[in-house]
This record gives C-alpha cells, sequence and structure tokens, in this order.
C-alpha cells in the first residue's frame, strides 16, 4: 500500500509544480495584475514661429495658409512660385534666414541626381544591398533607403558629390538680396565617422537653409533652371520683379524625369504619405529625419513641390525640436496642410511674368564627368 501511495504523491507535487503561473488555485482569488505604470509624454512647448517676421510683400494669402497649417510648432515654412522663384512668404524668417541645418535624407536628391548624371546607376538598375534586400532608385526614393544611397556615395565619391551640390546652390546664398539672409554650408570632406555613406544618406557635414532646398526642389519642378530668389517687399520691387537665373543644371536629360517617379511615390505610399493630399493632383516631395548634433536638434524636413498649373508652387517645411517629437512625415503633413488650404480659397499664383528671364550668371564647372 505504501509503494502505490508514495508515487501518486510524488506525482501530485509534480503536477502543483509545472502548472502555470497564473494558473487559479482552488479557493484562492487570483492575485490581481500589477498596475502599468504611466509614463509621460514630453512634448515641446508652443512657440509662436511668427514672431519677429516681416510680412511686407508677402502673398497673404499664402501665409494665411502656412502659418495655419504650421501652428505652434518650432520650425519655418517658406512657399515659392518655381516658375520665376519669387518667394511668396517665408513663415519663422528668423529661422529660415540661418546658417542651416543637417538637410537628413533631403540630401538623397542631390545623390540621385549625381549618379544619375556620371552614369553611376540608372533609374531601373536594382542594387543588391543583402542577401534578402534589394532596391532600384524609385523605391529607394520613395522609401528613403539609407543604404542604397549610402551605396550611390561610395561609388561616386566625394569630389563628385561636392561639385553637384555646389551646382544646385547648396554652401551659398539662394536669395538675391534678401536681408538677413545667411548661407549653408559644404564639407571639406567625407565624414570620419561613416564616411561617404552617411554624407549622402543623411546629410552629416552639410548645412542646408530651408531657402537653399526651396532653390533646389525650384529647379527639379520647372526642369532644371536654378533661379535667384527673390522676395520683393514694396510695391516699386513687386513691379520691377522679373525672374532672374543663377543657372541651368548640368545634370543627366532624364535625370529629373526619373527621380520624380520616386518623389510622387514618398507622397502616394512612402515616407511623406501623412502629405494626405488629392491622389489627383501631382504632389511630389523628399522627407528627411535625423538629429542635428551641432544644434543638439531633430529635424524633420519636408521639400515639395505640386507640378500643376495654374498654381505651380513649392512649399518646403523644416520643423526643429530638442525632443525627438519631430520627423519627415510630420513635416509633409504640414506641406499637404499647405496645399489644402490654398486649395480650399481656389488659390492661384497672381502677377506671373511669361517673358523670358534676366541671366544674371549662367553656369559653373560642375556638369558630369566625362
Amino acid at each position: 500500500m505504501r509503494r502505490v501511495f508514495l508515487p501518486i504523491l510524488m506525482l501530485a507535487g509534480l503536477l502543483q509544480i509545472l502548472q502555470p503561473a497564473d494558473a487559479q488555485v482552488p479557493g484562492k482569488r487570483p492575485a490581481p495584475a500589477p498596475k502599468k505604470r504611466k509614463v509621460a509624454v514630453r512634448k515641446p512647448p508652443p512657440v509662436d514661429p511668427t514672431v519677429g517676421d516681416n510680412i511686407d510683400g508677402d502673398d497673404l494669402t499664402v501665409r494665411r495658409a502656412a502659418v495655419e497649417a504650421l501652428g505652434a510648432q518650432n520650425g519655418s515654412v517658406v512657399v515659392v512660385d518655381s516658375s520665376n522663384g519669387r518667394v511668396l512668404s517665408i513663415v519663422n524668417q528668423k529661422l529660415a534666414f540661418s546658417s542651416g541645418f543637417t538637410p537628413c535624407s533631403t540630401i538623397k536628391l542631390v545623390t540621385a541626381l549625381a549618379a544619375l548624371s556620371e552614369h553611376v546607376v540608372e533609374r531601373d538598375d536594382t542594387l543588391r544591398l543583402s542577401r534578402y534586400v534589394s532596391f532600384n532608385l524609385t523605391e529607394a526614393i520613395t522609401h528613403s533607403n539609407n543604404e542604397y544611397f549610402s551605396e550611390l556615395g561610395k561609388r561616386l565619391g566625394f569630389d563628385r558629390v561636392a561639385r553637384y551640390a555646389k551646382m544646385m546652390g547648396l554652401g551659398e546664398t539662394a536669395g538675391l538680396d534678401i536681408p538677413g539672409e545667411k548661407p549653408g554650408g559644404l564639407p571639406d570632406g567625407p565624414p570620419k565617422a561613416g564616411g561617404m555613406g552617411l554624407l549622402t544618406a543623411y546629410g552629416s557635414g552639410f548645412f542646408v537653409t530651408p531657402l537653399e532646398l526651396a532653390a533646389l526642389v525650384s529647379a527639379i519642378a520647372n526642369g532644371g533652371t536654378l533661379y535667384y530668389l527673390q522676395y520683393p517687399r514694396t510695391s516699386a520691387e513687386m513691379e520691377q520683379f522679373g525672374p532672374k537665373v543663377k543657372r541651368p543644371l548640368e545634370i543627366a536629360p532624364n535625370g529629373i524625369d526619373d527621380i520624380k517617379i520616386g518623389m510622387r511615390g514618398a507622397v502616394d505610399h512612402g515616407t511623406a504619405r501623412l502629405a494626405n493630399y488629392d491622389p489627383n493632383e501631382p504632389l511630389f516631395g523628399k522627407t528627411g529625419t535625423c538629429k542635428d548634433y551641432q544644434a543638439g536638434e531633430f529635424m524633420g524636413w519636408f521639400g515639395s513641390f505640386l507640378d500643376t498649373e495654374p498654381h505651380r508652387l513649392v512649399v518646403v517645411v523644416m520643423l526643429a525640436s530638442p525632443l525627438h517629437t519631430v520627423s519627415g512625415p510630420l513635416a509633409s503633413a504640414v506641406a499637404g496642410a499647405v496645399y489644402k488650404n490654398l486649395a480650399q480659397q481656389h488659390y492661384t499664383v497672381a502677377g506671373r511674368r511669361t517673358d523670358l528671364p534676366e541671366i544674371i550668371a549662367t553656369t559653373t564647372a560642375s556638369g558630369p564627368s566625362r
């Protein structure tokens, strides 16, 4: 009898040990689950980004749309007529006229155009980045793939990237005699840590202003002409306004058309889908998200253009915060709100000049190497 009873006791003890930790014991109430601690989400304090702005000469319809879209965020919005370089409004001019910030993934526009122009890659070429990951140019722009643009940077090398960046207006003032505007900066070489990959995928080493990005995106929007940005303030300046060409971009003939497919994809189903604009209107854009370690700010960028008449507009949004609360996708949402606000007002660009532009400067030694 003892031999039978002892194994039964051992088996009962073993089952008690193996039962799940949350199993109920007969006659006892289950222990209450521990309460989850609520973690407070830090938010940057609201700001008034319009403080100190001089609105003389602004298109007030555009300005209202931009101010409403930006709200109480620390950032800047620049709106430009891409057909002639006229600045229609700048919200937070102090930030826009500063000496620049890390451009994050918006630098990929320069990288892509340089790679196409130097025949480093063609639009439909597939680059195998790992055993299971491959991208072509369109997909890489749409989803802002860092590994793809790092590889393009390594193939291009520093000198060619710097040459195209300079040709596209980086490192110099974008405006023509705009009081207070400071130029951005070009790197002296690839970053010591990270090399060309950081330079051409994240923009590390570059300092770009919202005005410089607006001028570059305007050149993409209009087919390859880099205009001086002009910000007429008085009635006389507006009356005398005429477009002034800085230089034509010496890039691959199909380069702009090739990158536009990816820029449209970014808005439709990629990193800029928060723009949430009318899918029947051709909105193109490129986001950028990173941290500017020199400024101690997290950055959110979006350079965009609406490729339709009668309002062929460029909208550049830059957001900055000491907290990780901004991003390129959030900047695209601000730009999308600008376009929507203007559409609701049935906005058209007034006073469009159709005469030929006056050419001040024409070229730099920056074309494709042979």
